[in-house]
């Protein structure tokens, strides 16, 4: 494998600037496997830093997903077409992968689609960048299977949240785990993640908030 790694023209570039492109993403690897110099830079060559503007859309459902991506800065927001309304799922801030884990994954057209909240910039894994990758080093087997898992964990915590939560125990929960979202993301948004009008979100702040004054 390292031969192979040494034809590339990429080769062994300066390995200090290599860690400070891919800090993150190396970081977060890292809780998974560590991973060696030529590795790292494999990993900076074949994958690719994308930004998105404010309110761009990264992909839309319908389309079949080649790729996974990792938020090295900004907001991502999760969302379905619900009879001509869109619907917000999640939201994917630093440090998160994010995958169409069953488009991805059987080569289907996909349910979803992904927009920037603010000005985001993404590590892009193609297929084709994950194979040569993976010809690297096996290693980087965990980067398709950590996106994926991490989706179906997603998608769990979502329905779980939805059939035994409240509107306003969802609020309290987002507000407790996440709570910068609120600086950053529209409350639109908001409302529609917890399956609430804008209006029914201002009343839940408004009791919670008298709540924690009483």
């Amino acid at each position: 494998m390292d031969a192979k790694f040494k034809k590339n023209t990429f080769a062994y570039r300066n390995i200090k600037r290599t860690r400070t492109m891919t800090e993150s993403l190396v970081e977060y690897i890292a809780h998974y496997t560590s991973l060696n110099d030529s590795e790292v830079a494999a990993l900076t060559h074949l994958v690719k830093k994308q930004h998105f503007e404010k309110n761009e859309i990264i992909f839309t459902e319908g389309k079949v997903s080649n790729e996974i991506y990792f938020v090295t800065k900004g907001c991502v927001r999760l969302f379905y077409n619900v009879e001509g309304r869109d619907r917000t799922a999640f939201f994917y801030t630093e440090g998160q992968f994010i995958c169409a884990g069953e488009s991805f994954t059987f080569h289907v057209p996909a349910k979803e689609s992904y927009q920037a909240i603010e000005g985001t910039e993404l590590y892009v894994f193609s297929k084709s960048s994950i194979d040569e990758l993976l010809d690297i080093s096996s290693k980087f087997e965990l980067i398709a299977r950590i996106a994926v898992e991490n989706e179906l964990i997603v998608c769990q915590n979502i329905i779980a949240s939805f059939v035994t939560k409240s509107a306003e125990e969802r609020y309290v929960e987002l507000l407790e785990t996440n709570g910068e979202l609120f600086q950053r993301v529209p409350q639109q948004y908001i409302a529609s993640f917890l399956g609430v009008s804008p209006e029914t979100l201002s009343r839940i702040k408004k009791r919670v908030f008298t709540k924690k004054d009483s």
